[in-house]
């Protein structure tokens, strides 16, 4: 296992309030209150190692497959269903949606090879990551992939706890299946748009690997 480079500056931040309410819980409590100092210790190393372990890559063997849609996120399927896309394709879509709960590994990977043709940024909420409304409402980052099989649409979506939505892809680029395409932190959801003819291989309520999981048949 590693850690994300996006982790390091809120590693160093967690460790540093580690390193203090340690310092103040027993210079100060240890004597008169022994039980609550244990405790703040406790809580506080708990925090620290939740938010390493928030930025953790572990090792994987990753789903290399042309013929296939993979995961680009950890998490659950919260959405399958027929959508119209306003952003891009202007025409009916098969929306996957996967949930990421904090404790779910948090890098995007490209779901497929391909072409960027579209990457950009939109301002937004913060609703639940969800709530049906935060795929067009809440802060995101739209990135289309083309390859001679399919084009699809991949969407980073903030939740009500993620502020920082991060995207390494620029617009003639080309990328490579399960490499990283970006970073959301604490918490949010990554949506597909796909041809509304692809072949799905999970139901709603399965739990995803990203880089790993095959999501859909390309026909």
């Amino acid at each position: 296992m590693t850690i994300h480079k996006e982790g390091y500056t809120s590693i160093a931040i967690a460790g540093l309030i580690y390193i203090l309410i340690s310092y103040l819980a027993f210079s100060f409590l240890s004597y008169n209150h022994p039980f609550l100092a244990w405790v703040l210790f406790i809580l506080a190393t708990g925090f620290f190692l939740f938010i390493v372990s928030f930025f953790r890559i572990p090792k994987r063997n990753h789903t290399m497959n042309s013929n296939a849609i993979i995961a680009p996120a950890d998490g659950k399927v919260v959405v399958i269903e027929e959508t119209v896309d306003m952003e891009y394709f202007k025409d009916k879509r098969l929306q996957v949606s996967i949930f990421m709960s904090p404790a779910n590994v948090h890098v995007n990977r490209n779901p497929i090879n391909g072409e960027v043709l579209y990457s950009q940024y939109h301002k937004g909420k913060y609703l639940v990551a969800w709530d049906p409304k935060s795929s067009t409402e809440n802060e995101r980052h739209s990135v289309v992939l083309r390859n001679d099989k399919t084009t699809i649409l991949v969407k980073q979506i903030a939740g009500a706890v993620a502020r920082r939505i991060v995207n390494y892809l620029k617009p003639g680029q080309s990328v490579i299946q399960n490499n990283e395409m970006g970073f959301i932190k604490f918490g949010s959801r990554v949506d597909l748009l796909l041809p509304p003819d692809t072949p799905v291989n999970v139901k709603i309520g399965d739990a995803v690997q990203g880089g790993v999981t095959v999501i859909a048949n390309i026909n």
